[in-house]
Parts: C-alpha cells; structure tokens; sequence
C-alpha cells in the first residue's frame, strides 16, 4: 500500500507491506525508501514493514528554510504511530541518528532498535588521537561537498560524497543511474542536514534511559570512526546493547549483502521478543 501522510506539517510519502508486528525502515541521506528493496519482499513475510522517504528526500515533500534532525525524529514518531506503537525500528546512517535521538527522547514507541553506522561525530571526543588525522581528512572532503552544493552543483556534490567520503575513487560511476538520479535531486537535503548545529550530536545520557533491545553494528570495511562512535553508544545503552562488526559490509549492508542483513535483522527482532 502506497500513501501520504501530512506528519508535522510535511507531505510524506510512505508504504506499508506484509503482516505481522510493525517495523518502519529509516534510510540514509541521499536515498529514499528504495535502498530498502532488495530486503523488503523477505521482511514483508514476517513483518507489517513501513518504508517512506524522509522529509526532502524524493516523493516527500521538502519544507524551505534550514531543517533540523530532530523533525526526522518527530516524523518518525508520528509514523510509528500510524503503523501501530510501539513499533521495531531498522535504521541506516544518518536515519540512524535520527532513531537514537528518537529512542533517547521516546522510547516508549520503539519495541527494539537496529542502527547500523550513524554518523555521530560529535561523540568521538577527543580521547582517540589516532582517528584525528582521518577525521581531519573526512572534513575537507565534506567541505568540498558542501561547497559544490554551494554553488548549486548537486550532481558534483553528490560524486564527490560518494567518491571522496564514503565509498572510495571511481564508486560514483559504478552506481546504476537512477541512484545516480536519486543522490542529485535529494543533494539539497544533505546540505541542509549539515547545517543543522546539532545533526552530529546526541545526549548520551539520555540514551540510556532507552531500556529496550538495541543492535548496533558497523561494517569492517567502513571508515574507523563508526566503530569509535557504535562502541560509545553501547556503553551508554550498558547490557541492552549487542555491538557487532559486519564482516565485509560497508556503510549499506543492506544493498551489498541483503539476505544476510534481512536474516541477521530477523533474529533479532526474535531473540528481542
């Protein structure tokens, strides 16, 4: 079933598929809902299972003036809401951060929670000298995003991510067109998440009063900051918390190795019941 939902005063654009407990998929930047298909038919088996775009991205509406992340939590509250609460929640990068915010601010709403690399920078610290050369690194091949996108260059912000940031040289023109089409229209969502204050952030403290099973994983071939970051928000969330190194993934595990994402989100989601 496709539909729309007015959700804090946005036009969202969602589906719901399958029988059985609820479970709302939360992409990444840059993508929409269709970076979950290759996972989606075996879900829908086991799970009533929500996709949607993000406010800004694709079919949903974008809202002008600078956004904040806290609204993608709110939206995401108001869904689960319309699937039926509470509700298990999968999540990728920066709709990763958005479900752990949402988990530290309500997390009565969320069953159980699977958040895989969220890009929560600002909890590093400054007690891993060894990550800051890279970090350093990261930043100015964020800059050069940015200022591509400044300059209203969206198709060239959007190869330089994927190249310079997180993939590797020569990733961009691997990709099928049409994720090629979906990065450029969504580019300008991504600058207004990076100029939200607070996008890189979360209180910890607050996380933990989040008491229900968590997942939290990171790809071995991923940059060295996400396991820094996945270890941080573990020992906030204390013995609830299982942390797991995907062998082999990167930032996308459900795209690079999808029936092993889909079966490791199954058990859990059981073994949380």
């Amino acid at each position: 079933m496709a539909a729309r939902a007015r959700v804090n005063g946005v036009d969202l654009y969602y589906e719901v598929v399958g029988e059985g407990e609820p479970l709302v998929l939360v992409h990444g930047s840059w993508v929409d809902h269709e970076t979950w298909q290759r996972i989606l038919p075996r879900l829908a088996r086991s799970f009533r299972v929500l996709v949607y775009d993000r406010r800004g991205h694709s079919r949903s509406e974008r809202p002008p003036g600078r956004g904040s992340r806290r609204e993608d939590e709110d939206d995401l509250a108001r869904l689960i809401e319309v699937l039926g609460s509470p509700a298990h929640v999968a999540a990728n990068s920066f709709g990763a951060s958005a479900a752990l915010g949402l988990a530290a601010r309500r997390p009565e709403l969320l069953r159980s929670l699977a958040a895989h690399e969220p890009p929560l920078m600002d909890i590093v610290g400054d007690e891993s000298p060894e990550l800051r050369p890279v970090l350093q690194a990261m930043e100015r091949a964020l800059d050069g995003v940015l200022t591509a996108l400044s300059a209203g260059e969206d198709r060239a912000g959007a190869q330089r991510f994927v190249d310079d940031v997180v993939m590797g040289p020569g990733a961009w023109e691997q990709l099928p067109d049409r994720v090629r089409e979906t990065f450029t229209a969504n580019a300008p969502t991504f600058a207004d998440e990076q100029a939200d204050p607070d996008w890189a952030g979360l209180d910890l403290a607050r996380l933990s009063g989040y008491t229900g099973p968590a997942l939290l994983t990171f790809g071995s071939e991923s940059p060295p900051w996400f396991p820094v970051i996945v270890g941080k928000l573990a020992t906030a969330l204390g013995g609830r918390a299982r942390m797991r190194t995907l062998v082999g993934d990167g930032h996308v595990p459900h795209l690079t190795h999808p029936d092993r994402y889909a079966a490791d989100l199954e058990a859990f989601i059981r073994s949380a019941a």
